[in-house]
């Protein structure tokens, strides 16, 4: 089991944090996520399957990317 944090900038409201939270968690291997509007954070656990490689590329497909 892994666990990883990301600053997400594009956070800016609950909405976001609830939309990051959704479609991460429908990554197969991820087992939790956690948002906050006001760190601009994501945290995620996560094993096999799931790969930061393919959280990365979820979150800049659903307009989250991760920053560099």
């Amino acid at each position: 089991m892994s666990t990883v944090t990301y600053s997400v900038p594009n956070i800016s409201c609950g909405h976001c944090v609830h939309t990051i939270q959704t479609e991460v968690a429908d990554l197969a291997g991820v087992k939790s996520v956690k948002a906050d509007v006001t760190t601009k954070k994501v945290e995620i656990v996560f094993e096999m399957p799931a790969t930061e490689e393919k959280i990365k590329a979820l979150m800049a497909e659903i307009n989250y990317p991760v920053a560099a």
